[in-house]
């Protein structure tokens, strides 16, 4: 069986992306910070699909613990699944926070730096020896980073982040391609998820606007890109390498 490593699979985006890859029959180790019971939800979700899943804690900020981390994955290998490597990556975990420029501290570029283009360098990096030649890896980006669609006031430091998982995800896919390796990116536009504190609960006013600007009339649901995800995974998606896919319905179109 084949096994899969979902980042900030607890909820909304890598959730959806831990299931959808379940239930094409692949093993998936999850993660979670500070949402431990989305982390167990996401594991119940896909036994429920009669696949196999294991929950475990990572903050992706903080790069001294991915040692640690990849240790606890070579256990859960041997454990759950009686191997030594795995094939599929998603950097997936993040958090969003908008700021206008002039307002954005140190302290807001620097985390944000940490978890969104780091924290995915170096736990790529820290987790490529024990993952199989021919196998696959997708960056969740933004399509605020986006020529062609995304710009938006307020999403300046966030946007440079993801602008430079970007260019990581081409520099990775040449880099691996010698291992047959792939790498991809998904550009999701607004999605409903638990981004920026639940921002679409909180503020239902900001949603009728980006319907406006959005060609298929809705705001994206998790699984709209989730199911993505899972399919560049795939091997229908076998001579497909270093592309950044807008993922929005059209948004801006």
């Amino acid at each position: 069986m084949k096994v899969a490593i979902v980042t900030g699979g607890s909820s909304g985006i890598g959730q959806s992306a831990a299931i959808q890859i379940a239930k094409r029959g692949v093993g998936v180790i999850l993660t979670y910070g500070a949402n431990r019971q989305g982390g167990l939800d996401a594991v119940a979700a896909i036994e429920k699909e009669g696949a196999t899943a294991v929950a475990l804690p990572l903050d992706v900020g903080r790069s001294g613990d991915f040692p640690a981390f990849r240790d606890s994955v070579v256990d859960v290998l041997r454990d759950t699944w009686q191997r030594d490597t795995f094939d599929y990556l998603v950097n997936n975990a993040g958090f969003g926070q908008s700021s206008l420029f002039e307002d954005t501290t140190e302290e807001l570029f620097d985390q944000l730096m940490r978890v969104l283009l780091k924290g995915p360098y170096f736990l790529t990096q820290r987790l490529l020896p024990l993952m199989t030649d021919g196998g696959a890896i997708v960056n969740t980006t933004s399509n605020s980073a986006s020529l062609a669609s995304g710009l938006e006031p307020g999403y300046s430091a966030y946007a440079t982040m993801k602008g430079g998982l970007i260019v990581l995800t081409r520099y990775m896919a040449r880099e691996f391609s010698k291992r047959g390796i792939r790498v991809n990116a998904v550009a999701p536009g607004p999605t409903a998820t638990r981004i920026s504190g639940n921002a679409f609960e909180r503020f239902p006013e900001v949603i009728p606007p980006i319907v406006a600007k959005t060609a298929l009339g809705r705001v994206g649901e998790s699984d709209d890109i989730g199911m993505v995800i899972a399919g560049l995974l795939s091997e229908e998606s076998r001579w497909i390498t270093a592309q950044n896919i807008d993922v929005d319905g059209g948004y801006n179109l």
